[in-house]
């Protein structure tokens, strides 16, 4: 049923979870920038809640790990979100990594975790990506549930990198079952590792053979054996490599706690082990695949097409082959009852078969050690969505982690691309499994759009977008969807004319109710900028030097004259339709022809953020966050620029709708006021500010998205990117 825009406002109601946290705002007064406005002096005291807004999931959950000491308490590792702690009796996940800094992003990007086996609340993780932060990577380590963390620096011995290949396998981090202060960890290319302290130094340990693998990988699995414990210490340990046995050896075994290593001979040679499970009565589970996964390497030396299940008897030293009858799909995930050796539950990965109205996975569970099967998805298959709509026609994927839940063996858990999904009884005809998502965000938001008037409209990788009626509940879906959209602007004078682009283009003038999709396009993705009265488009395509513009939406284009570079995005003037702005890295240029040629004007320093913005509601004032450049702003059109004092550093600027009693809008900034990096409100142009996070609300910072915009129908309200925790938001909150 269709609503108009007007409509869809009155419920527009910006709530809160319970989960959502207050925090004191501070205020630094500043000198008056050149050329500012004179403006009220800003109030002191505020105090604000930061949440998530409501998308559910939407990004790869890569491990789940449940504690059997504390039934109903489990942690999920995602490979650019972080971390989070599922209580049962609460329903609903926490984020625990909320506090990183912009300094630390990589460290949301989790490869292993761990937990005492004796208690729950000890947890560690590995944590770092290559490409964030110079590779920063450390060991998190936390004796209370993840509230707060140790930060153990270990980039000096070895990095890892919590997005890489091979990131669903595991678990490379192991606690020994003899003593909770002995850790064991398989790095990606610098070998074996041990801890004797908790976790606080590590020493390599020389006695296994293997230090990398062509893929990058390294020793993937380290599993200590529980039944082996003597003297406080396990001392059987089996070591999973990331490599096929035709290379080398890709499972060892030591039966001295280490001392010494022997690969275990009898492995399938054309395979390389995901995860392994001890049964507790003798007998190892490993699932195997033909690529670290979770998708093929594009080099097609590692597929992820084929795979096997194997059980390997310890004190027999013998194999078994307990592959599902007439499955040749790669494995990932196994799991083995708590209660029960004999039940076994395995996943594929990379497979995409039938499951429901998507193409996914299967999940496998069996009753007599592997002796027969049952597909589970085949044998029927009703998938809960729990209010996420966007979860149509989406399947549980890139299931790398399937377990047990030792609350109740019934239930089991499995880990996907998109997610988190449960089945309370996998017995079941069918069985029902419910998107287990309250509470964790993981999408990687690219851009964000408030008008007066309207809902917010957002832009997200991998999931198209959404229209947020309310962010506190999952929003609307973009349709037709077109997977990753990276482009994503509105008309400053139309509210409901709107465009988005990834691989294709679409024009919205009802606010996102339909789309029309563009006839032609001279590439794809990138970004796209819409003018205030909506008539004329400019597309600055993904890998192309050169801009383009459209005034029949996207039916034909023309190229722009005189804006070359890479990287480049056009920003429209909220005023005036024939003007557009771009920042090219050395000049503000500037369009007066509607995008059809750009001229130099002010030259502006190099490394600050290509989103430039426009103040609402005034022609020519644009602000510029130049990232240690601080802030800069023109009255002008961009003829010239002054700095905005007292901000030091500058990663993103939006504005927000008026304080009650002002006419300008407030300006929201991520960056350094007085040398501390924060979120920081402005009622007066620059001229105080208040920081409106705290130290515990920091989300790695605004990530690849870069945009912090303040909502236009709520005072206070500001909306910020990640770089996978979402989108976050603050709320003025009680004082």
């Amino acid at each position: 049923m269709r609503t108009t825009i007007a409509r869809r406002l009155g419920a527009y109601v910006v709530v809160v979870a319970a989960a959502c946290v207050a925090v004191a705002a501070t205020t630094v007064a500043l000198a008056v920038p050149q050329g500012a406005r004179a403006a009220g002096s800003s109030p002191s005291g505020a105090s604000y809640a930061w949440d998530s807004v409501a998308i559910g999931g939407g990004g790869f959950v890569t491990a789940i790990v449940p504690s059997r000491s504390e039934p109903g308490i489990a942690y999920a590792r995602t490979d650019v979100g972080g971390a989070y702690r599922w209580s049962a009796k609460e329903g609903r996940w926490t984020p625990l990594l909320d506090w990183v800094g912009e300094d630390q992003t990589g460290l949301l990007g989790i490869d292993a975790l761990a937990i005492d086996p004796d208690n729950a609340a000890n947890l560690w993780l590995l944590a770092g990506i290559a490409y964030l932060n110079d590779g920063r990577s450390a060991i998190l380590r936390s004796t209370d549930y993840g509230k707060t963390f140790e930060t153990i620096d270990v980039s000096a011995q070895f990095k890892t990198h919590g997005n890489g290949f091979g990131r669903q396998s595991g678990e490379r981090l192991a606690v020994d079952p003899g003593a909770a202060k002995r850790l064991y960890l398989g790095s990606r290319r610098d070998g074996l590792f041990e801890s004797g302290d908790g976790g606080k130094t590590w020493q390599r340990n020389t006695a296994l053979p293997v230090t990398a693998t062509p893929n990058d990988v390294g020793l993937n699995i380290v599993l200590p054996d529980p039944a082996s414990v003597k003297d406080g210490r396990a001392q059987r340990l089996f070591v999973g490599v990331s490599r096929f046995g035709s290379v080398g050896p890709n499972l060892y075994r030591s039966d001295d706690a280490g001392a010494s290593f022997a690969p275990v001979s009898g492995a399938p040679a054309g395979l390389m082990p995901q995860r392994a499970a001890f049964d507790g009565a003798g007998k190892l589970y490993i699932a195997y695949a033909n690529g670290a996964g979770p998708h093929p390497d594009k080099g097609g030396t590692e597929p992820v097409d084929r795979g096997q299940v194997w059980q390997y008897d310890i004190g027999g030293d013998a194999w078994r082959n307990v592959t599902p009858v007439g499955w040749t799909r790669p494995f990932a995930g196994v799991s083995v009852d708590p209660r029960n050796p004999r039940r076994l539950v395995v996943s594929t990965i990379n497979t995409f078969i039938a499951q429901g109205d998507a193409r996914g996975d299967r999940i496998f569970v069996s009753h007599d050690a592997g002796a027969n099967w049952v597909d589970v998805i085949a044998r029927g298959f009703r998938r809960d969505a729990a209010g996420v709509p966007w979860l149509e026609g989406h399947a549980i994927h890139w299931a790398g982690s399937v377990q047990f839940d030792p609350l109740d063996p019934r239930a089991v858990w499995v880990t996907s691309g998109n997610g988190v999904f449960r089945t309370a009884d996998i017995d079941a005809v069918p069985a029902t499994w419910t998107f287990t998502v309250k509470g964790l965000e993981e999408t990687v938001p690219l851009g964000l759009v408030s008008m007066p008037g309207a809902p917010l409209v957002s832009a997200i990788g991998d999931y198209d977008g959404f229209v947020h009626d309310d962010p506190a509940r999952p929003g609307r879906i973009h349709r037709p969807e077109i997977g990753t959209t990276t482009g994503l602007d509105g008309a400053a004078r139309r509210p409901g004319s709107l465009v988005r682009v990834g691989d294709a283009m679409l024009v919205t003038r009802d606010g996102g109710l339909t789309w029309t999709r563009a006839a032609a396009l001279q590439g794809k993705r990138g970004q796209v900028a819409m003018s205030s009265d909506g008539a004329t488009l400019v597309h600055s395509p993904q890998g192309a030097s050169v801009l383009y513009r459209s005034t029949d939406e996207g039916a034909s284009w023309t190229r722009v004259a005189g804006l070359e570079g890479s990287r480049l995005r056009a920003v429209a003037d909220p005023v005036n339709p024939k003007v557009f702005y771009a920042y090219d890295d050395k000049a503000l240029m500037v369009s007066l022809d509607a995008g059809a040629s750009f001229k130099a004007r002010a030259s502006l320093p190099a490394g600050g953020s290509r989103l430039i913005r426009a103040l609402p509601g005034r022609e020519g004032e644009l602000w510029v966050a130049l990232k240690d450049g601080g802030l800069v702003r023109s009255l002008d059109g961009g003829a010239s620029f002054a700095p905005v004092a007292g901000v030091g550093y500058c990663g993103a600027v939006g504005f927000g709708k008026a304080a009650p009693g002002k006419v300008e809008p407030t300006v929201y900034i991520w960056g350094s006021v007085g040398g501390v990096r924060g979120v920081y409100r402005s009622l007066d142009l620059g001229r105080s500010w208040q920081r409106i996070n705290d130290d515990a609300h920091q989300y790695g910072g605004p990530g690849d998205g870069h945009f912090i915009v303040g909502d236009m129908n709520r005072f206070g309200v500001v909306y910020m990117s990640t770089a996978g925790r979402g989108i976050v938001y603050g709320r003025p909150g009680p004082t």
